[in-house]
């Protein structure tokens, strides 16, 4: 055994007369932040790094045990990485702006933003905390942008803290002095600078083009941010008209856009329209003609089998639009409501008139009117038919979407290009997956894209585009050129920055400039968080180090959810700007469910703060919890699990503190010393010393295997299953031997046999010590302090090497234990059944041992006799195959024959 520890103090650590996990927290917490273990070094080869792209969660003031489940997973990585020797980089970043920051900051102030109000520097919201009460629009008070700015400035950072707690109290070994916030200076340089890198290579363009909008929040949403859900609505047949007045028929649950109708579509194999292609009909009451035209996206199983194709209804109308070079006919408008002014494609002057009723109008208040009007011109085929839809909603919203066009920026990721397409399908197949099953949701994704990024918004909270227009001398904003400043001067906000060349008095004014008001998608910054940790095009050699010994990073962990969106989204940036994958492996977790299995989720009131459990079981049981389950499944809230872990957790605080009671009024051979010292593996002479180190041995080999391969449970099942095995038969059968007292025969052990025993306990007890710290932090630390009289961490210590194990095991059968426990169940079993004390002894006993557990029990007697209080003869019969009592497939037992039990030992008087 090659591994050192410090040298043995003549002064040990005290032990507690009681163990208990309270408290540990504060206590390890305070000193991990004095010493500073988790901190960066920034003084290492790329090849002795470990860097985490940790996901910057967003900052919403709501904190459920959802948050806790995929960030124990990589923080147990990280801490096993750290022991292994590498120089880990973990930085931190909150996630603080975006739409989810804007709804809580106006439903917990009461505000709303007006673009048309000034600065007021000395504005107090008239409430604070109306959080959870969902005001009304009108009740909200309206406030300038720049003021609105500042109120999500004030909230997010309390909500940061609150946050970083939790993180401290689970014991995340996070370097709190690489923490970022995604409005904060630097990410909005990056993401600015980017973008700007972007524009130059072409890679971002703007446009005027239709685009998903939610009414709601008044904002473009990309495609990675629909959410299909079900809608209720009423299909409605009606009648279009050849001139000749025979109707044909279309059934829709969106009547109040037949003004924005362009055309019908069938399938081109139909045989019911084949003979109307190319022909026209007549919109009802609007009486505009349209062709029927044919296109494969068309459903002949879906309705009547023809459609009418609104500019717009559904993403499917924008396919048909672009595909078969349809006039664009848009009626809706942002606010969602139909548009003021009578259309000129509309000639039939009782059309204009109906469509004058609709203006201004909301899409339902449309829908009725248009409805009424097609009952009373006859051109409405009986009732409207109830149904349900599947309907695009913004993920965070609470309305149908709609489509309206509008000036956007995109950038490019394969959804309007083949090749950048194929080349990012490629990317995803040279990244590592865990698990792997998870990969073909990023090539669906990727394979299924049909447009680019749409990555503007029309909101406050986020990072400004980065430009200004020229203003024409007729006042016409110049969009085709755009301002764009320095590198340098980066971050800017175009709204109150002004550009090279000019002052302020030329702002929007003809012949001035004028500032880009849009700010970039949240998603448009996130995905660039391997770039803005690592300090990417950053100047000075610190910040060029730091990149060369980051990126491109080891590990991206995150929700299985957000593979569309964040992961794909940072392999696109990275590949258009780094021409590389940001990370080699990524890990996808699954979700929290409720005791009835369902997601967790504030809508459904289902969510768990995180810090009761914690409060109730402690971090490391919570831990517990969250490390039992797989990566890429969903997990139970499960309460019972946090028992277990921390049952395990006060187990190994008792057998450490056990074992290092051992012994320690010899100062050369006490259990602690020897897993302070390097020890020879001639010290370990007993066959069942030995074979607990074999087994030992194979433990840590499966266990590191499996954290190698990110299944961090698995690794934690093999742990712990031998950890009982340990506790629960090798130290049950040793612990008199080690103690060197005189056995159930008055003979006391030899020098050797104690030494061996008490070797096998240190050394076991420090390796488990090890092998538990990345999922147990708090317990192990403070059971390292014991052993190692408070000096070093266990989170900085080497972890176990299995072949220093295994030599020392010298080959023996690592079922000599489980065999040797078996024997020792049997003889306690005895008792039981007789219903008299452990400490009974048994006089005589045959066992009835299976032919390959004969050697083991044979080895082990001594300890099995002593363990057993046997105090007469142990007679082995070694069974037949066909008398084993096993059935096919299981393993064969021991069984006791016969058996005597002398006197129970009399019963000590109560005091």
């Amino acid at each position: 055994m090659t591994e050192k520890q410090g040298p043995i103090s003549a002064q040990l650590t005290p032990l507690p007369d009681r163990v208990a996990v309270d408290g540990l927290e504060a206590k390890w917490q305070k000193q991990w932040e004095t010493s500073g273990i988790y901190q960066f070094k920034h003084n290492r080869d790329r090849s002795e790094v470990y860097s985490i792209d940790t996901p910057p969660p967003t900052v919403s003031g709501h904190l459920h045990v959802g948050h806790v489940f995929s960030y124990t997973h990589t923080d147990i990585i990280a801490r096993y990485k750290r022991m292994l020797g590498y120089d880990v980089f973990y930085p931190m970043g909150w996630d603080d702006n975006g739409l989810p920051t804007e709804r809580r900051v106006q439903n917990y102030y009461g505000v709303r933003v007006d673009t048309s109000l000034p600065y007021d520097p000395d504005f107090k919201p008239p409430s604070e905390g109306t959080e959870g009460k969902k005001l009304e629009a009108r009740d909200q008070v309206r406030i300038s942008r720049q003021n609105f700015i500042e109120l999500c400035e004030k909230l997010t950072a309390q909500d940061e803290q609150q946050f970083e707690q939790l993180w401290r109290s689970l014991g995340f070994s996070i370097d709190w002095a690489q923490t970022y916030h995604t409005i904060g200076e630097h990410p909005r340089r990056v993401a600015q600078k980017a973008f700007l890198r972007n524009l130059a290579r072409g890679e971002a363009y703007q446009q005027d083009a239709p685009g998903l909008w939610d009414v709601t929040f008044q904002t473009a949403v990309a495609q990675a941010e629909l959410e299909s859900r079900e809608y209720p609505g009423f299909y409605h047949k009606i009648a279009f008209r050849f001139e000749d007045g025979t109707p044909i028929y279309i059934e829709t649950t969106r009547p109040e856009l037949l003004a924005a109708c362009g055309a019908l579509i069938a399938h081109p194999d139909d045989e019911r329209y084949k003979k109307y292609f190319g022909q026209n009909v007549y919109s009802p009451l609007f009486k505009v003609p349209v062709p029927i035209l044919a296109h494969p996206a068309a459903e002949m199983d879906k309705g009547a089998g023809i459609a009418m194709c609104c500019t717009f209804g559904d993403v499917t109308d924008v396919e048909w639009w672009r595909d078969l070079k349809l006039p664009t006919r848009s009626i809706l408008q942002r606010n969602g409501r139909i548009v003021g002014d009578v259309p000129d494609w509309i000639t039939d002057s009782h059309g204009r008139d109906i469509f004058a009723e609709t203006s201004g109008k909301t899409v339902f208040s449309a829908r009725k009117i248009i409805v009424d009007e097609l009952r009373e011109s006859g051109d409405l085929e009986g009732d409207p038919t109830p149904t349900k839809r599947m309907t695009n909603f913004y993920e965070k919203g609470d309305k149908p979407l709609e489509i309206v066009t509008s000036r956007q920026w995109y950038l490019r990721n394969g959804g309007t290009d083949e090749a950048l397409n194929a080349e990012l399908i490629n990317r995803g197949k040279a990244l590592n997956f865990h698990p792997d099953f998870m990969r073909v949701r990023y090539d669906n994704w990727v394979h299924g894209l049909n447009g680019d990024w749409l990555i503007s918004r029309q909101r406050f909270f986020g990072v400004p585009f980065p430009l200004w227009y020229p203003v024409k001398a007729d006042g016409e904003t110049d969009y085709a050129h755009p301002i764009t400043p320095d590198e340098a001067d980066l971050p800017i906000d175009p709204t109150s920055d002004i550009p090279a060349g000019f002052d302020a008095s030329e702002r929007n004014v003809p012949g001035g400039f004028t500032a880009e008001n849009d700010i970039m998608d949240t998603w448009a910054t996130s995905s660039l968080t391997p770039q803005i940790v690592t300090h990417w095009a950053e100047p000075g050699k610190e910040n060029e180090a730091l990149f060369k010994s980051t990126f491109p990073m080891d590990l991206r962990p995150q929700g299985q959810d957000i593979i569309r969106t964040w992961l794909f989204s940072s392999i696109d940036r990275a590949h258009l700007e780094n021409h590389c994958l940001p990370w080699s492996n990524t890990t996808l977790s699954g979700w929290i469910l409720d005791p009835d299995h369902k997601k967790m989720s504030k809508s459904k009131g289902n969510v768990v703060v995180p810090n009761e459990p914690i409060k109730k079981f402690g971090a490391d049981a919570v831990r517990y919890w969250a490390a039992s389950a797989r990566l890429g499944l969903d997990a139970t809230y499960d309460e019972g699990q946090m028992k277990i872990g921390r049952r395990l957790a006060i187990k190994l605080l008792n057998a450490t503190k056990f074992a290092l009671a051992i012994g320690r009024e010899d100062e050369n051979h006490h259990v602690a010393s020897a897993a302070k010292v390097t020890w020879n593996p001639q010290d370990v002479t007993e066959t069942i010393d030995r074979s607990v180190l074999t087994r030992l041995g194979e433990v840590i080999a499966a266990a590191s295997k499996s954290l190698e391969s990110y299944e961090h449970s698995k690794a934690l099942e093999t742990i712990e299953s031998f950890f009982w095995d340990f506790c629960d038969d090798y130290i049950e059968l040793v612990k008199n031997r080690a103690y060197g007292t005189a056995d159930a025969t008055g003979k006391i052990p030899d020098a050797n046999a104690v030494q061996s025993a008490r070797t096998t306990l240190g050394l076991g007890l420090d390796a488990f010590a090890r092998l538990l710290a990345p999922y147990l932090p708090f317990s192990t630390e403070q059971v390292w302090s014991w052993m190692h009289d408070g000096a070093g961490s266990v989170h900085v210590a080497q972890w176990p090497e299995a072949p220093a194990y295994a030599d020392a095991g010298d080959g023996v059968n690592p079922d000599v234990l489980t065999w040797s426990g078996n024997a020792l169940a049997e003889l306690r079993k005895i008792k039981s059944e007789a219903k008299v004390s452990m400490r009974t002894p048994i006089t005589s006993v045959t066992l009835k041992v299976p032919a390959e557990a004969e050697e083991a029990v044979r080895s082990s007697l001594i300890d099995i006799a002593e363990a057993g209080r046997v105090t007469g003869e142990i007679t082995i019969e070694v069974a037949a195959v066909s008398d084993t009592d096993a059935q096919d497939g299981e393993v064969p037992s021991i069984k006791v024959i016969s058996s005597t039990l002398g006197e129970p030992p009399a019963k000590k008087p109560r005091k």
